[in-house]
């Protein structure tokens, strides 16, 4: 070969590699959630210390920002408590070890985490809790301000937990305060809810919202009573999300299945026990086509093959029902090890795979933050130098 054929061989390669280089990589969500519940992610120890809180938070961004994470689902209100100063209710027990007790020295965490998320370039979506009010009866810290001992003929006992009554239309007004007060206040990028609308079914344990329906309920089906209850409270969340700040986002992450096709046609090819539609009272589907919601992001904790809900017929069975919103499906990182399909190592990258060829789903949201932290079955490493090697734009809002 002449020097002259060797040099165009050379810069053809170039010119091949800086194109390559420089094709933009496709918008993609990438989230993960960080729950505060039970300290299952931040703080991992109740601290009053504010210097330790910063600073374990600080390290948790960074851990993310190198697997390549976009977007965090961060939980400020899991149990009708605050990681921020909330006019409306004490600060999380979960946050300083006690309700009602501030951070020392004192500081906002929320403002705080929104502005070392955007530093970074991710969104911050503010995750709460809409209805849990005591995670644990008997055992929870509970101050004297709290909601519960304020107002508690809004409040229901469900096995070890104490609920808001979703018929109780003071309740559901308290809930969209709440709501207004954070959208108001923060530069938050979105208000994430997760799968906790009606609390999951206790077998043989009716929930006990009687006097509400007998009050309410208007000669309605108490079944559809209860689905007008979840779908009026969000109306008036898309409502006041929308009029206070027209930029944030309102986002659901329900339960995997919306309703199994027994009992509906359009319902998924599935056999889940429980649904949102039937047991939680949720129409994730109403919600879409209202455009009351801007993306959904279905739980979809399964694995490939499940003989009840398997992971490819519902991942294609939401890009089909998404009515033109983003759609983010929540994959269940934490299962790595539990059974035989999730001690397989290729069980997580095949399920990104599978999100990545679907035209309809526009990205995937992790449970849970530890879960990368610890980087189980090496699914994190995965993230790193393979699937999120390149950084994403994210998706823009439909």
């Amino acid at each position: 070969m002449s020097v002259k054929s060797s040099l165009m061989v050379m810069l053809s390669a170039l010119l091949i590699g800086n194109s390559m280089a420089q094709t933009p990589v496709k918008p993609e969500f990438r989230g993960v959630w960080i729950a505060t519940v039970s300290n299952i992610d931040w703080p991992v120890t109740p601290t009053v210390n504010s210097e330790i809180q910063k600073a374990s938070f600080v390290k948790l961004l960074d851990m993310h920002q190198a697997n390549g994470i976009n977007a965090i689902i961060m939980q400020i209100r899991p149990a009708t408590d605050a990681l921020y100063p909330s006019p409306y209710e004490p600060w999380s027990e979960w946050l300083t070890g006690k309700q009602g007790q501030p951070p020392v020295p004192y500081y906002d965490p929320l403002e705080f985490m929104i502005a070392e998320a955007h530093k970074r370039g991710m969104e911050f979506h503010a995750w709460m809790n809409p209805y849990r009010a005591v995670f644990n009866i008997g055992k929870s810290s509970i101050s004297a301000t709290h909601i519960t001992r304020v107002h508690p003929e809004w409040f229901l006992n469900y096995g070890d937990k104490k609920y808001f009554d979703p018929g109780n239309k003071e309740a559901q007004q308290y809930v969209v305060e709440v709501v207004r007060d954070v959208v108001k206040r923060y530069d938050i990028d979105a208000i994430h809810f997760d799968d906790y609308f009606y609390p999951y079914r206790i077998p043989n344990k009716e929930f006990p919202d009687g006097k509400s329906y007998t009050k309410y309920g208007k000669g309605m089906d108490k079944d559809e009573w209860r689905r007008s209850n979840v779908d009026s409270v969000i109306l008036k969340l898309h409502t006041v999300i929308k009029t206070t700040n027209p930029h944030c986002q309102f986002g659901i992450s329900p339960f995997g299945v919306w309703r199994n096709s027994d009992k509906d046609p359009i319902g998924s090819l599935t056999k889940a026990g429980q649904t949102n539609y039937d047991d939680l009272y949720a129409d994730i589907l109403l919600w879409l086509r209202n455009s009351w919601i801007d993306y959904v992001a279905p739980q979809l904790y399964w694995e490939f093959g499940h003989p009840l809900v398997a992971f490819e017929t519902l991942s294609k069975w939401w890009g089909e029902h998404t009515y033109g919103k983003n759609c983010y499906i929540g994959l269940g990182m934490y299962r790595a090890g539990s059974n035989t399909a999730w001690r397989d190592k290729t069980q997580l990258p095949k399920q990104i795979e599978e999100i990545r060829k679907n035209p309809n789903l526009q990205g995937m949201i992790f449970f849970s933050s530890k879960s990368i932290e610890k980087n189980l079955n090496g699914w994190s490493d995965s993230l790193r130098l393979k699937y999120f090697k390149e950084p994403a734009p994210l998706p823009k809002v439909k």
